[in-house]
């Protein structure tokens, strides 16, 4: 598959340590989308990634124990987010008790995201989601 050279890729990327909180990596993350045009173009979309950001920063400081190292990447046909943590513990999806407060995170990620996976890496773990802007010739 030849690559299309006028593919232009954009990223960037925030440590944010456990004693940072949530709402740092949502703001700045709004921010970013907002230098997109996706407050104008997608705001719907945008709710659905900060809404993403903060679970998976919290399962970092949480779960993980660990600071997070938060990316966003941006390649024009999908925004990529990562959460890299210090845990070597890929999370499962599961089926949280009725009435347990937590184990709903990767749930909301699966419905909010087109696609998601994490994947072990020598220095803990990268929790990735993909996001896609409705565009003309796709349907929302």
């Amino acid at each position: 598959m030849a690559r299309d050279p006028s593919l232009k890729a954009v990223g960037w990327a925030r440590s944010l340590p456990v004693s940072s909180g949530v709402k740092s990596a949502r703001d700045w993350t709004r921010e970013h989308l907002a230098a997109l045009g996706w407050d104008r173009t997608a705001p719907d979309l945008v709710d659905s990634v900060v809404l993403a950001v903060s679970e998976m920063v919290t399962n970092a400081h949480v779960h993980a124990h660990s600071d997070a190292q938060l990316i966003l990447t941006w390649d024009e046909e999908c925004l990529h987010v990562t959460v890299h943590d210090a845990s070597s513990h890929v999370p499962e999806q599961r089926r949280p008790d009725e009435g347990s407060l937590g184990g709903r995170g990767l749930l909301l990620i699966d419905a909010l995201a087109d696609d998601w996976q994490a994947r072990p890496c020598p220095r803990g773990k990268d929790v990735t989601a993909c996001f896609r802007p409705p565009s003309p010739d796709r349907p929302s």
